[in-house]
């Protein structure tokens, strides 16, 4: 079993900061590609940044420049840095990583159960 675990969410004024972290568990044998989504009322689920295991990364037009993602994977966690934060930035923010098992040839798209970030006008 894999698990994806996040942490970091809160409630913070416009124009503040929070650091989001997703940490993996399990039987992992490799992790490859990382990403943050996130979800706001009434909307679909939106990507908001990708961390390739060569770490590269791609983010939304809506963060660039805010928000960096990061991952340190000794420790199999994922990052996500947001500043500048704003009202539209309110959302469940979810984890996603493609995880291969231990025992497994092919990789699985795990998620994990989301943190809410809230941010005040």
């Amino acid at each position: 079993q894999v698990q994806l675990v996040e942490s970091g969410g809160g409630l913070v004024q416009a124009g503040g900061s929070l650091r989001l972290s997703c940490a993996a568990s399990g039987s992992i044998f490799r992790i490859d590609a990382m990403g943050w989504y996130r979800q706001a009322p009434g909307k679909q689920r939106e990507l908001v940044a990708t961390i390739t295991s060569g770490g590269r990364t791609d983010y939304a037009n809506s963060v660039k420049g805010r928000f960096t993602i990061s991952r340190d994977s000794a420790k199999n966690t994922l990052y996500l840095q947001m500043n500048t934060l704003k009202f539209e930035d309110t959302a469940v923010y979810y984890c996603n990583a493609a995880v291969l098992p231990i025992g497994t040839i092919h990789p699985y798209a795990y998620w994990g159960q989301g943190t809410q970030v809230t941010i005040s006008s």
